[in-house]
């Protein structure tokens, strides 16, 4: 059986975690430029897991400025089939307290300045962002959550804000009308770039407050998220860790695989040679 290899995108300190052997640091460069940090990979259980610090070690990088495209393809070209998003989040629902998880099904985008694609320089590229998680990653990354006694609210809305201020209220009472659930400001643009990239993905998100439209809240307080996420980080690798187990026992049957057949539609007679190579790893297969 061919090795199966599990990415995670979270804090600088989450691959420090129990039971994972032979960790080796691993630089890379992508035609993108550098991510955000190096890579950590070790083995957990019958699985490999690649780690990266989303905004550097030591939480260096704004969720603006992260090079999300060079943190996906690193991923890809490190063999992973499948990314875990793990990330912090305001809360806009009553029912979703802080210190529980959520494994969202659906993303709004608010943000505006960050590239959120591979393609473009000669080569276009229309993905379907219909589905923007694998419902088989993500249905078995809440089944990994409750095995460890979390609460896990499965499904609903992520609204990725562009930060790296938080909402004011009158924001955060309209994304409530919209019908969101939670709000961070990273996982949309590792969405999109990994249905690009055909990596199976999905999002564990620890609630760490209530948003300031929340009767309790005077405001969003840093200092009290921070307090939250550290309480919580035990419980994120925890459920990565039977994740991994879990994606050991069964074969990778979803259409993640395939999410860019039929996406290019430029003629591959004009699109440049060097886009091709830099890429390569993402269009071989559809351009041969």
């Amino acid at each position: 059986m061919a090795r199966k290899i599990i990415g995670v995108i979270g804090g600088s300190g989450f691959y420090n975690m129990p039971g994972l052997d032979r960790v080796e640091q691993i630089e890379l460069d992508t035609p993108f430029g550098k991510p955000s940090d190096p890579y950590f990979h070790g083995r957990l259980g019958e699985v490999e897991v690649v780690f990266l610090a989303r905004h550097g070690k030591g939480h260096r990088i704004l969720p603006s400025e992260i090079n999300y495209r060079a943190n996906i393809f690193g991923m890809k070209q490190l063999g992973a089939e499948y990314l875990i998003s793990v990330s912090t989040a305001g809360s806009l629902r009553d029912e979703i307290h802080p210190g529980e998880l959520v494994v969202p099904y659906q993303f709004i985008d608010r943000t505006i300045k960050r590239p959120a694609t591979f393609f473009g320089n000669g080569m276009v590229a229309h993905v379907s962002m219909a589905d923007p998680v694998c419902a088989h990653l993500a249905r078995d990354l809440a089944t990994a959550g409750r095995s460890v006694d979390s609460t896990v609210h499965e499904g609903g809305t992520y609204l990725c804000i562009e930060g790296p201020q938080f909402s004011t209220r009158a924001e955060s009472n309209l994304y409530r009308a919209w019908s969101a659930d939670v709000i961070s400001m990273t996982a949309m643009q590792e969405a999109r770039l990994a249905r690009e990239a055909e990596l199976c993905y999905a999002v564990l998100t620890l609630v760490t407050d209530y948003d300031c439209w929340h009767a309790s809240v005077a405001a969003v307080d840093i200092g009290e998220i921070l307090r939250v996420m550290r309480a919580n980080v035990q419980k994120a690798q925890a459920t990565v860790a039977r994740l991994a187990a879990i994606v050991a026992r069964r074969e990778r049957t979803c259409a993640c695989g395939n999410a860019m057949a039929g996406a290019i539609i430029t003629d591959p007679a004009v699109i440049p040679a060097k886009m091709k190579r830099e890429i390569a790893i993402l269009v071989d297969k559809y351009l041969k």
